[in-house]
């Protein structure tokens, strides 16, 4: 149940996957290198449990592939009638139970009745934003915001559809650069140009023959490719990775310092931080006061789950 969960592009619930789970596929993309496309949304509950598995593969393999973040579109808008009636789904308040299922199998924190008190009305407008960032800035950087929202909603139980969360979340990713100017992104997110742009994303979530969240698609410079559905074992990526790099066995990078590595991610969860280095729950407390000075970071509980906050910003 936990690896075999999407988040539906049509319906824009969460539930069971009816795809096949990998699939070997042929393209007709323009990757010169190998690729990694990853197509989610920022209300994907299932792409917000998927993170760890994602940042180990990116830490130890990302040298190997091009990495694309795509936007896929969950909910441009709730509509008059049910959702989703055989999940239950009739109205955004539905949501709730089935985020906070996610979350507690996952372990990475969900409280979910946002969707009670002041329902996200649409994925899109953090969407354009992600674009904006990526065309005025960096796809790092847009990659980050992305993070900042998926802990917004998730995590800090905040209205990802209301401009004035945006707004502040912008601003919290933007606060030691000052090179940037933030209402230029913000215009551009709420521009036509900046529907263009998620558009864009959305056609190639098609050309992908992607329909649900997480979703990976990796593709070499022969248009071959492989489509991963789901969350899945970690290893399960490594391997199509290296059959469609030549059977190259490149050897992984190692793991981050831990220092360094919540200096570069600002908050880690504890599920994040057990995976990454392979450990166990009740090992995190012993280990973090092992690698990390006391004074770099600050340890806070949400939901049952302990977090680590960098105090280095």
């Amino acid at each position: 149940m936990v690896n075999n969960m999407v988040c539906d592009i049509y319906s824009g619930v969460c539930k069971p996957n009816e795809e096949s789970e990998i699939e070997a596929i042929n393209l007709n993309i323009d990757s010169p290198n190998l690729t990694l496309y990853y197509v989610t949304d920022p209300m994907c509950s299932h792409c917000w449990a998927f993170e760890p598995t994602l940042n180990k593969l990116l830490v130890q393999y990302g040298h190997l592939f091009n990495f694309q973040m795509v936007m896929g579109g969950l909910l441009e808008e709730w509509g008059d009638g049910p959702i989703d009636p055989a999940n239950g789904i009739y109205k955004p308040a539905d949501v709730t139970p089935h985020w906070q299922e996610v979350g507690k199998y996952s372990r990475m924190p969900i409280d979910g009745t946002i969707m009670e008190i002041d329902p996200v009305q649409s994925s899109y407008p953090a969407s354009r934003l992600y674009k904006a960032i990526q065309q005025i800035d960096s796809p790092t950087t847009a990659i980050e915001f992305i993070r900042l929202v998926r802990e917004a909603v998730f995590v800090f139980n905040q209205n990802i559809s209301n401009p004035k969360v945006l707004k502040s979340i912008v601003q919290d990713l933007y606060k030691n650069n000052e090179t940037i100017n933030t209402a230029t992104i913000l215009d551009l997110a709420n521009s036509k140009k900046g529907q263009e742009l998620l558009q864009d994303d959305f056609n190639l979530v098609r050309q992908l023959g992607v329909r649900g969240f997480p979703t990976i698609v990796i593709v070499n410079s022969d248009n071959q490719g492989t489509k991963i559905v789901g969350g899945r074992d970690l290893n399960v990526y490594i391997s199509a990775i290296e059959t469609l790099n030549n059977n190259d066995k490149s050897a992984p990078k190692p793991l981050p310092d831990l220092g360094l590595y919540l200096k570069a991610q600002h908050r880690l969860f504890s599920k994040e931080i057990e995976f990454m280095y392979n450990i166990q729950q009740g090992e995190v407390a012993q280990f973090i006061t092992h690698h990390l000075g006391p004074s770099t970071y600050v340890a806070k509980n949400m939901l049952g789950e302990d977090y680590y906050e960098t105090t280095l910003d």
